[in-house]
């Protein structure tokens, strides 16, 4: 009598797919990841969706997923709104006043609140707050620098400390905390528009994160742009502070970023395209991996490290 043959289970591709991801699984456990929201999947209903969806993954596969936000579309619109001129420097935001209080509303009335909405159509999970809150963002004034010269841009911070105790105290609760990059100054009292690429760096070393993620709307860093589409799947922190000077204005704030983080104690530094849903799953627990990772100097890629030639795109 012939043995019956094997059921052909059409699910079984699933649990390869999660066969795959064991050994990031693993190695990411109860780590904390800091991630920046911005750019394209800040604005398209279904990229945040998604989005909410990844951050959600990490924190039930045993991370500690931290989200730092700015929102510079929305800002943008509503200071059209209020007839007020957006102007860049340095590829900085510059903010009057009265701009100001167009960021502090936009920031955390509307797309941290949206944000923490989305999250928590999954559970009691996310909670908003902002670098003003229990001292976790203090900042001076910061002057863009354009051709040698001091330029003031208005209510924009640079961080001088930090404070990560209520955010510390919210991951071990089991929450995703969701900051809004604005700061409160310890020696004038203003309030300040801080980069939330620079907040996003300064808070993931403060809390001695395992990786930075920051979203953005191109696929990485590019070796040759515009003369060529290829992108960088991985470089030393060495190796980004000679390429800094060439690159885009759009794109300083965030290498920078990228920079501080693998030089004060961050293991790895990614810049992903957050226009391709689910991207931050995809850096994380696949093979392939997206974007360009930074690495501090003479740091070794664990095997498995989307160390794939060739297949980082």
């Amino acid at each position: 009598m012939s043995q019956p043959t094997a059921r052909k289970h059409t699910a079984l591709p699933k649990a390869r797919i999660l066969i795959e991801a064991l050994p990031w699984l693993t190695r990411h456990h109860g780590k904390t990841v800091v991630i920046k929201f911005g750019g394209n999947a800040m604005v398209d209903d279904e990229l945040k969706a998604a989005f909410a969806q990844d951050v959600v993954f990490l924190r039930h596969a045993g991370l500690r997923p931290v989200v730092v936000h700015g929102g510079g579309p929305q800002i943008s619109a509503q200071l059209d709104r209020h007839g007020l001129v957006s102007e860049f420097k340095a590829g900085l935001r510059v903010t009057t006043d009265e701009a100001m209080d167009v960021v502090r509303m936009v920031l955390a009335g509307q797309v941290q609140r949206e944000l923490v909405g989305l999250l928590n159509r999954h559970g009691p999970l996310a909670v908003g707050m902002t670098g003003e809150d229990a001292h976790l963002m203090s900042a001076t004034k910061h002057f863009a620098e354009i051709d040698g010269e001091r330029v003031d841009i208005g209510r924009v911070g640079q961080i001088t400390e930090l404070d990560t105790g209520a955010v510390q105290a919210l991951l071990d609760d089991g929450r995703i905390p969701v900051v809004s990059s604005i700061a409160r100054s310890a020696d004038d009292g203003h309030v300040y528009n801080v980069n939330a690429d620079t907040a996003a760096a300064a808070l993931a070393a403060a809390l001695g994160a395992e990786t930075l993620m920051v979203l953005t709307d191109v696929e990485g860093l590019y070796a040759d742009w515009p003369h060529s589409d290829e992108v960088i799947s991985k470089l030393t922190a060495s190796q980004l502070e000679k390429l800094l000077p060439e690159l885009a204005s759009g794109m300083v704030p965030k290498m920078e970023g990228c920079l501080y983080a693998v030089r004060n104690g961050v293991s790895t530094a990614r810049v992903l395209d957050g226009r391709v849903q689910h991207s931050i799953l995809l850096e994380i627990f696949t093979d392939e991996g997206i974007g360009t990772m930074v690495l501090p100097d003479g740091a070794v890629p664990h095997q498995n490290d989307n160390d794939t030639e060739g297949e980082d795109q």
